[in-house]
């Protein structure tokens, strides 16, 4: 039997379950780059479509759990010593955690779970975890990759388009019932000719770049892996050999860098001078890889005419981040990978890593961050220690 610790975001204030405004979602069997979706052993703790990425949903869990002899224990309570995570942290074998609501398993934590033995995050992105503590004690750190890659994608698209059109002050000009049109069109412009660059072209950075094409945008990249040749004459790339190059020439800048301490907190402020005047920052990566003052003091400056995304540090954002007021920015909750289409996924992923894991069946190497001690497979092209 293992302990299972479950940390989700809390349930809607309206209640849960929620009235869904769909009777279903498409089925996704296998994503662009050739691999399958999940495939976990039996049936689903769900129906697909759920809301289960929050505490109630408890990522379709439970009766697996409970069938096979397993202690689920599922709670938002994350922070502080005296939380519920840390309180059950000294005999856990598993912690699942998302990006969207992380348990931050730092090396003070892991020194208190001398049992675990599985850091999953349930979705993709594993830097809420001390990657280097847990190689060093021989946890492995598994995470469902790809499962919302294409989700994340899609709302950099929305991003984009949700500041240069400027539509955020527009659709609040309607909702308070005005009618100045002036004003709102003052600062929205079309995409078209805009040059769009990506800092990062991984699964997410690519994807996003294959949405852009058909914009009739000149479209850029850095990635310290160059794309294959083919990929960049399909979609008229341009390669930078250098985050300062490509931010030199693009009015759009994507960030889809992954975090680790040698780039958190790169987009500083001299780094933000490089860019155009007047260019649009989106990121869904992480909050941490940007100084967060120097994104205020840029866009009250005008040095960047918008700033959007989801991701903030640290998560959930304080009711005093300056993000939340800052002029000119398109911010929502962390929000992009947690769509119920994406939750339908990543939880099937998450059944399918217990699965295999507690029966000492080898894991899918996409799906691993950190084993036997060492960074693998996604983890080995994604961070370092």
């Amino acid at each position: 039997m293992a302990k299972i610790i479950c940390v989700l975001y809390p349930d809607p204030v309206t209640g849960y379950p929620p009235r869904y405004a769909r009777d279903d979602i498409p089925e996704i069997t296998a994503y662009p780059n050739g691999q399958t979706a999940p495939t976990p052993q039996g049936e689903l703790g769900f129906s697909p479509g759920e809301l289960i990425g929050c505490v109630s949903g408890e990522l379709g869990l439970r009766a697996w759990a409970e069938a096979n002899g397993h202690e689920l224990i599922v709670t938002s309570d994350k922070d502080g010593t005296d939380s519920v995570l840390d309180r059950h942290l000294g005999d856990a074998d598993v912690v699942i955690s998302q990006p969207f609501w992380p348990a931050y398993l730092t090396a003070e934590r892991l020194a208190k779970a001398p049992r675990l033995k599985l850091a999953l995050t349930a979705g993709i992105g594993s830097d809420h975890v001390d990657l280097k503590t847990a190689a060093e004690h021989g946890v492995t750190v598994a995470e469902v990759t790809f499962s919302n890659s294409i989700s994340v994608a899609e709302h950099v698209m929305m991003t984009a388009l949700t500041l240069v059109r400027n539509f955020v002050p527009s659709h609040q000009t309607a909702i308070n019932g005005g009618w100045n049109i002036a004003d709102c069109v003052s600062r929205s412009y079309d995409i078209e000719g805009l040059h769009f660059g990506t800092l990062g072209a991984g699964r997410i950075g690519l994807a996003v770049l294959k949405r852009m094409h058909p914009f009739d945008t000149p479209l850029h990249y850095y990635d310290p892996h160059r794309l294959p040749e083919d990929v960049e004459r399909s979609l008229n790339l341009t390669y930078h050999d250098s985050p300062e190059s490509l931010v030199s020439h693009c009015d759009i800048v994507n960030v889809q860098t992954p975090l680790y301490p040698s780039t958190k907190g790169f987009i500083d402020r001299e780094f933000l001078s490089k860019f155009k005047r007047g260019a649009y920052l989106i990121n869904t990566a992480r909050g941490a890889l940007c100084n967060r003052e120097a994104i205020v003091e840029a866009l009250e400056s005008g040095q960047l005419a918008g700033y959007g995304g989801d991701v903030w540090f640290p998560q959930p954002a304080p009711v005093d981040h300056p993000w939340r007021r800052m002029p000119n920015h398109a911010m929502t909750p962390h929000i992009s990978g947690t769509s119920l289409s994406a939750q339908t996924r990543y939880a099937a992923g998450t059944l399918e890593i217990l699965q295999d894991f507690l029966e000492g069946t080898p894991l899918r190497e996409e799906y691993l961050i950190v084993d036997a001690g060492t960074l693998a497979g996604a983890g080995a092209n994604a961070y370092q220690l």
